[in-house]
């Protein structure tokens, strides 16, 4: 090396003198020179990737989400006692919401879901547009997983779900005077559902958006607005930090809190609230996938390995019926010839459904959870790791049924288990958790097996890549999407 490119040549560690090195050239990315050539162009500081990602040429690589780039229209920040003043509002416009007529409620609130079913509604291209800078969702996938969610619903399947829940003879059941309605979630169809529940049964709503999805509720609201002004008189979306003791004080003094979150704000929810209230809780759930012998090889397995693939690439398996693994009936061969299909499968619908921005911390979360996988390999146990080599997805082919950490965004495990006899046991970790199953591939013990997961607390049963299509009469949680919020003793009319 020239001595004048080097302002002290003589002085190293320890002040001792170093011998002169040979000129080696360029150094390398890993010496902070910049590479640039057709195929790699300078990135903006702003759109990091995460350390060793390297997209493939055409594709996008993982990305570090940064929620304080959120849009947060619609969040308009409230005080107490502005809370208290439209709680008065609320309550005076549920005086006139109960004089109406029961069927002209419902037929409203279906005109609502008719228009969010239609793909040309204002609203819904709105939320098309906006809830990806939002949430993080790539277009792509917000485009796919709403086309999905509302393929079963309808004004139709409403009005039929209100005469099942609600109707006492020719008279429908009534709500509580006002419901607090917590959201959660960035996923748009639990917020939709849960803001036209309590208008169902008469009972004006004040919905808290959620952190992760300020988007939804203002454009619900606004859909209301737009079918019946006097029906959206009795909505109130407001916004504000959810460490605000005293705005959260107010906001839960309602009759009945619709609350949906982790179980620990669940937990400090239920806590908060006296005896005289009601509690419609929706916690923190998971779901499966379970193939039979006969779908665990052949064309069987790549149609199920595609189905699954398509219900973990849906809203980044971010969802409570998002599956954070899949049991196979089979053994430790079979197994990785399972993970092997789904991986395949993974990285095909990724070409279609490109992953989202993922948060730092989720991030490390799954970069820990593969190199585990990877350590545990490398110790001679008998797991296999499938990734994507942009960090997009990744599949871990486990040696037994033991529950381990799911670090979502892409992230599936696949579990041995000795059927029929080991089904039991291998679910038994996840009682009371689980929301979803997808089966394939059991014949004709299809039955018995379904009977089986619904006894484990599985609400929605069905077959791969139908996870994410619930009907809208779904009991999430086993609970009536519209018969929880009836308040006991109330009269019919």
């Amino acid at each position: 090396m020239d001595a004048r490119a080097h302002p002290r040549p003589d002085r190293r560690r320890g002040g001792r003198a170093g011998r002169a090195r040979p000129d080696r050239g360029a150094r390398s990315r890993e010496h902070r020179q910049r590479l640039c050539t057709r195929d790699r162009r300078p990135r903006p500081r702003d759109r990091r990737r995460l350390r060793g990602d390297r997209p493939r040429r055409g594709r996008r690589g993982a990305r570090l989400f940064d929620r304080r780039r959120r849009d947060a229209r619609g969040r308009a920040a409230v005080t107490p006692d502005e809370l208290r003043e439209r709680i008065a509002a609320l309550r005076a416009a549920g005086e006139e919401l109960r004089k109406r007529p029961a069927r002209q409620v419902i037929d409203a609130l279906a005109d609502v879901l008719d228009r969010w079913c239609d793909r040309g509604a204002p609203e819904r291209r709105a939320l098309e547009r906006d809830l990806p800078a939002a949430t993080g969702f790539t277009p792509e996938n917000v485009r796919e997983g709403l086309a999905r969610a509302f393929a079963p619903w309808s004004g139709e399947a409403l009005r039929a779900l209100a005469e099942r829940e609600l109707a006492r003879g020719s008279a429908f059941a009534l709500g509580h005077d006002v419901t607090s309605v917590l959201l959660a979630g960035a996923i748009p169809m639990p917020a939709l559902l849960s803001m036209i529940a309590p208008l169902a049964v008469r009972s004006p709503a004040l919905v808290k958006t959620a952190a992760r999805d300020p988007i939804t509720a203002p454009l619900v609201l606004r859909s209301i607005a737009e079918v019946d002004p006097q029906l959206a008189r009795c909505v109130e979306v407001v916004g504000f930090a959810g460490a605000d003791d005293a705005c959260m004080e107010v906001f839960l003094s309602a009759d009945c809190v619709l609350a949906t979150g982790s179980d620990s704000t669940i937990a400090a929810v239920a806590a908060r609230l006296g005896p005289d209230q009601t509690l419609v809780r929706h916690g923190h759930r998971v779901s499966l996938g379970l193939l039979g012998h006969e779908a665990c090889g052949g064309a069987a397995l790549d149609e199920s390995a595609r189905g699954f693939a398509l219900d973990t690439a849906l809203w980044d398996q971010l969802g409570c019926l998002s599956p954070i693994a899949v049991y196979a009936a089979t053994d430790a061969t079979g197994c990785e010839r399972v993970a092997t299909a789904l991986a395949c499968a993974l990285d095909a619908v990724g070409r279609e459904l490109p992953r989202g921005e993922v948060e730092a911390g989720a991030a490390a979360l799954f970069a820990a959870e593969r190199a585990g996988a990877e350590l545990r390999a490398a110790a001679g146990q008998r797991v296999a790791v499938h990734a994507a080599r942009d960090a997009s997805w990744a599949v871990v082919c486990e040696s037994d049924c033991t529950p381990r950490p799911a670090p979502l965004h892409r992230f599936v495990r696949v579990h041995p288990y000795p059927a029929p006899e080991g089904l039991g046991s291998a679910l038994a970790p996840l009682a009371g958790h689980l929301a979803g199953v997808a089966l394939a591939g059991f014949g004709t013990a299809q039955a018995g097996v379904e009977a089986d997961v619904r006894a484990v607390g599985a609400s929605w049963v069905c077959r791969p890549g139908e996870l994410q299509s619930p009907p809208l009469g779904w009991p999430r949680d086993g609970l009536a999407p519209l018969g929880s919020l009836v308040r006991i003793g109330a009269p019919s009319h």
